[in-house]
């Protein structure tokens, strides 16, 4: 099991964490997400590979940062 965190900067609501959440989850091999909403940033949790997390982060329309 791997874990990735990334920084995502320009999230600033709930809105943007609930997209995000939900964004990530739906990535093959994710077993777990937590965003932080005042720290700005996502931990993901699984085998999910880091190019299709970042995609996905970006189709929510935020980037996501190492």
């Amino acid at each position: 099991m791997e874990v990735l965190e990334l920084r995502v900067p320009d999230m600033t609501c709930e809105h943007c964490v609930r997209a995000v959440s939900a964004g990530v989850g739906d990535v093959a091999g994710v077993t777990a997400v937590e965003v932080d909403l005042s720290g700005r940033t996502v931990r993901v949790t699984g085998a999910a590979a880091p190019e299709r997390v970042r995609a996905a982060i970006a189709h929510t329309g935020h980037r996501a940062a190492p």
